[in-house]
């Protein structure tokens, strides 16, 4: 069983900063593969970044370049660095883990979810 629990969401201006932490417990962090996804009012959930247990990333095109997924093993966390915000980046973001070494864009394929933490970009 792993729990993920999101911080770091919050109201800032276009063009501002914000670093997401999601900070998973049990002692195999390692060995899961994790995604960020997030979903705005209306829309669908849709896949934004992703880490694999070996550290290979997959980004999102809506996002690359702006957007930067990271992890620490020791400290059971993954990160998402978001630069260059713009309103259309508002939504709940969500942390996801599935056990395994390969990225995935796919949801469903995860086995489980945080909460997730609200990222509102006024213009």
């Amino acid at each position: 069983q792993v729990q993920l629990v999101e911080s770091g969401g919050g109201l800032v201006q276009a063009g501002d900063s914000l670093r997401l932490s999601c900070a998973a417990s049990g002692r195999t962090f390692s060995s899961y593969s994790m995604g960020w996804f997030r979903q705005a009012p209306g829309k669908e959930r849709e896949f934004v970044a992703a880490i694999s247990s070996g550290g290979n990333t997959d980004h999102a095109d809506s996002v690359k370049g702006r957007f930067t997924i990271s992890r620490d093993n020791v400290k059971n966390t993954v990160y998402l660095q978001m630069n260059s915000l713009k309103p259309e980046d508002t939504a709940v973001y969500s942390c996801a883990a599935r056990y395994g070494r390969s990225v995935s864009r796919i949801n469903y394929v995860y086995d489980y979810w945080g909460q997730g933490t609200q990222v509102t970009v006024s213009s």
